[in-house]
């Protein structure tokens, strides 16, 4: 059984049991996360889309902890003017368990 999530502007094909990272939330570990907008959800029954979404359906997640993502390097370089200037970037996400799957 597989249910395809929309979070924020991605979107996951989850399955129970899985982990994955999501946008950044204030969550501690150990709390219970709900996804609402389902899109598509595949099971016993066959598969079901929404039209956006699948009415009833939801799928419920475990908080694993708060991730950074692989750093990015930011350079910005102005030819012939001695500007230059680099940064860095680390994404921070939330690492969750994907748990139950209700596909209503």
């Amino acid at each position: 059984m597989y249910a395809i999530i929309s979070d924020g502007s991605k979107q996951f094909k989850v399955e129970e049991g899985q982990e994955i990272d999501v946008d950044f939330r204030e969550a501690a570990k150990g709390d219970e996360l709900k996804f609402d907008r389902i899109l598509a959800v595949s099971g016993e029954g066959g598969l079901k889309l929404g039209s956006p979404v699948v009415a009833g359906a939801s799928v419920t997640a475990e908080v694993l902890g708060v991730e950074q993502g692989e750093k990015l390097v930011v350079q910005k370089f102005r030819r012939r003017k001695n500007s230059r200037r680099k940064t860095g970037h680390r994404q921070m996400y939330t690492r969750v368990r994907i748990g139950k799957i209700v596909g209503a």
